[in-house]
């Protein structure tokens, strides 16, 4: 073990005959199963993830020559990771809306189309990296 790991195995030895409180912080630091920075699974209606599906919509309609812009139907599975903000990883289904590019809607107000010969889903994964103020990140990655 690393000097550091001794020294931080040692401070939480002391400081757990003090407190069940610092106990409880000693356990999720010395947690093999909880890695710093690995992504880790998040609710797909959290509304970080909600912004990033949204982002990720936004820069598909400007990479694709289709006039009709697509909006997030379906997020199956998202992760996030802390690095320098957070990272969304999203497993997610777009679809084609009636709105036309030209229009400038705004995505919300748009619904997806229904006509049979025009109808079109997209399945993708999204890599969505948002900067976040100082200690804004969502309440189940707050250590407490």
């Amino acid at each position: 073990m690393r000097p550091v790991g001794v020294l931080l195995a040692f401070c939480c030895l002391v400081l757990s005959t003090t407190g069940d409180h610092l106990r409880d912080f000693c356990s999720q630091t010395l947690n093999p199963d909880r890695k710093p920075g690995f992504p880790k699974k998040i609710n797909p209606h959290d509304p970080g993830v909600l912004q990033a599906a949204r982002h990720s919509a936004e820069r598909f309609n400007n990479c694709t020559n289709d006039i009709f812009l697509f909006k997030e139907s379906h997020i199956s599975r998202a992760l996030v990771q802390i690095v320098k903000g957070l990272k969304y990883m999203l497993d997610m289904k777009i679809g084609r809306t009636s709105c036309k590019k030209i229009q400038h809607p705004i995505l919300d107000n748009c619904d997806f189309q229904t006509n049979h010969t025009l109808k079109r889903w997209e399945k993708m994964l999204a890599l969505e990296p948002i900067r976040q103020r100082r200690g804004k990140y969502p309440q189940n990655l707050q250590q407490n």
